[in-house]
């Protein structure tokens, strides 16, 4: 059974950092690509980056490029999203993905963790 927990959301004020996490069971982590997604109020979910079981990065968001990094931690499981230069318009639910390259090749999603980004 695949699940995919995140932490680390809450509220910062604009130009703060937050540092999300997704601990991630009952997936290959070298055979799986993670990534995050971010859904703002009244809008749809939006790509903010992936990573691959490798390590090879790809960053969706032009606005995120340069303040945000994905990293992953295989021996861990572990995905995280470094958010730095925080502004109001990254105020977001933040979900995390897993999409499996073996096997079924099932797709997961995370139950999401918000991030305010308010003075």
């Amino acid at each position: 059974q695949v699940q995919l927990v995140e932490s680390g959301g809450g509220l910062v004020q604009p130009g703060g950092s937050l540092r999300l996490s997704c601990a991630a069971s009952g997936i290959i982590p070298s055979f799986t690509v993670m990534g995050w997604y971010r859904q703002a109020p009244g809008k749809q979910r939006e790509l903010v980056a992936t990573i691959t079981g490798g390590g090879a990065t790809n960053y969706a968001n032009s606005s995120v490029k340069g303040r945000f990094t994905i990293s992953r931690d295989n021996a861990k499981n572990t995905v995280y999203l470094q958010m730095n230069s925080l502004e109001p318009e990254d105020t977001a639910v933040y979900y995390c993905n897993a999409q499996k390259s073996y096997g079924d090749r099932a797709n997961y999603w995370g139950q999401g963790t918000q991030v305010t980004v308010s003075s």
